[in-house]
């Protein structure tokens, strides 16, 4: 993280890594690994119960 003086206090501190991860966490939930294709095929077929 960058130094930021604007911070007033230990809450909202943790507000901003808070909402960064939150940030990145929607970024990311759509993608997937290269690769993983097979493994996430292989996974389905293993808990079809739970998938369908």
């Amino acid at each position: 993280l960058k130094p930021m003086n604007s911070l007033s206090s230990l809450e909202a501190a943790e507000k901003v890594v808070y909402l960064t991860i939150q940030n990145f966490n929607e970024k990311g939930a759509g993608r997937r690994l290269r690769g993983f294709a097979e493994a996430h095929e292989a996974l389905e077929r293993m808990f079809e119960e739970r998938y369908h």
